[in-house]
């Protein structure tokens, strides 16, 4: 049989003024729903009218009863999930920067695997673009042409036979 949380009359007061307070939605749901369990609300009931589900609902009771009002003011979720810190990652990239500076061609695919072989799991796609890009590192040299472009001779004979082309066109044009 599940535990069942009461909340009293008092928590839920206290908790209504510190609502006031709170900025972040999110903070003031967690406490919404405390508050109005303390107000005698039942968990589906709770879970209906702040567009939830019931087992979400428990899951904030169980915790204020538990851990006190910080576990419901937390900062679980958080941005800068990065697998590196800043100096790790400078000194990982030191190895390719010195490649670059040398005027080898550096492939972001070579050092996406071995950043991956660093941390230990794959990486996604763009990833190691947002790593790069923390580090002042850019394209600097755009390709100078196409590797399959014909050579200015083709090119040039190429505009003779078309322009001689749309001569022959036009004058057969002009006798009926």
């Amino acid at each position: 049989m599940s535990k069942t949380y009461s909340i009293s009359a008092e928590q839920a007061a206290e908790i209504e003024a510190l609502r006031k307070t709170v900025k972040d939605k999110k903070i003031d749901k967690r406490l919404h729903a405390v508050q109005l369990r303390g107000e005698g609300m039942t968990n589906p009931m709770i879970a209906a009218k702040l567009d939830t589900s019931a087992k979400v609902v428990s899951r904030w009771i169980s915790a204020y009863c538990n851990e006190g009002i910080e576990a419901l003011m937390g900062g679980k979720y958080g941005g800068n999930h990065r697998n590196m810190s800043y100096a790790e990652e400078e000194e990982f990239l030191s190895e390719y920067k010195k490649q670059a500076e040398q005027g080898q061609l550096v492939e972001v695919s070579k050092i996406k695997t071995a950043y991956e072989a660093r941390v230990g799991h794959i990486i996604g796609g763009s990833q190691i673009y947002y790593v790069l890009r923390r580090h002042g590192w850019r394209k600097i040299m755009p390709r100078g042409k196409h590797p399959d472009k014909a050579s200015d001779e083709e090119i040039a004979s190429s505009k003779k036979l078309t322009f001689a082309s749309r001569k022959k066109r036009k004058i057969s044009t002009i006798h009926p």
